[in-house]
């Protein structure tokens, strides 16, 4: 059995967490602002935002997984999707998806959140994960083949799949450790704008009283 390889990339910390049910408005907003044909390449076709909507109203936060990165906003910039098959004879099995915002590319952040979510599969008893994507999605299947999937090409659509190692003691302490790392880095992100949030409100509070006081009459 093949360990998916680690990227180069993914060498470099970056806190990815799980999102819950309660991100699910986030996760919307991130999926909807995607331009037009990251759509196309994400969902396979040119999904509209009610189509969007439909699909993470769906979203089985029980069953599998959302991971996200966020940055010092709290804008959701890139996301996964984990989906474990619903099917118990294919319960070792799990469906790989994956969306970044443009401005967020160029920054690994799709190998990254790849990585993360191999290894959640692997620690929770998944043996081969699967990416169907469209042939012309090259990063998509890029990130694939860096890991060391078989990517097989039927015409306008291809398939990769992955055999993962079971899990070890290494891989459920780095998960672990990961979370929580994000957690707390999440925390921080909220408090930080919260700051700044409250600071603006005084300040814009401040320049009304100002421009009250100009323009009262004497």
């Amino acid at each position: 059995m093949v360990e998916a390889k680690t990227s180069a990339v993914s060498l470099v910390m970056v806190p990815i967490r799980s999102l819950g049910i309660n991100h699910r408005a986030r996760i919307t907003k991130h999926l909807i602002a995607l331009e037009p044909h990251d759509r196309y390449l994400r969902f396979g076709f040119s999904a509209n935002d009610t189509q969007i909507q439909r699909y993470t109203d769906g979203l089985n936060f029980e069953r599998d997984e959302i991971f996200g990165i966020y940055n010092r906003r709290l804008d959701l910039i890139a996301m996964a999707h984990l989906a474990f098959s619903a099917d118990a004879n294919l319960a070792a099995c799990a469906e790989f998806g994956v969306s970044v915002l443009a401005s967020a590319r160029g920054r690994g952040y799709g190998a990254r959140l790849f990585d993360r979510a191999a290894m959640h599969a692997r620690n929770e008893g998944v043996s081969r994960m699967f990416i169907h994507a469209l042939s012309e999605n090259t990063p998509m299947l890029k990130i694939a083949r860096n890991a060391g999937a078989t990517v097989e090409r039927d015409g306008s659509e291809s398939e990769a799949h992955l055999s993962l190692a079971p899990a070890t003691l290494d891989s459920r302490l780095t998960e672990m450790v990961g979370e929580q790392l994000a957690q707390a880095d999440y925390r921080i992100k909220v408090q930080v704008k919260q700051f700044w949030d409250a600071l603006a409100g005084v300040q814009a509070l401040r320049r009304d009283v100002q421009d009250a006081q100009r323009i009262t009459p004497k």
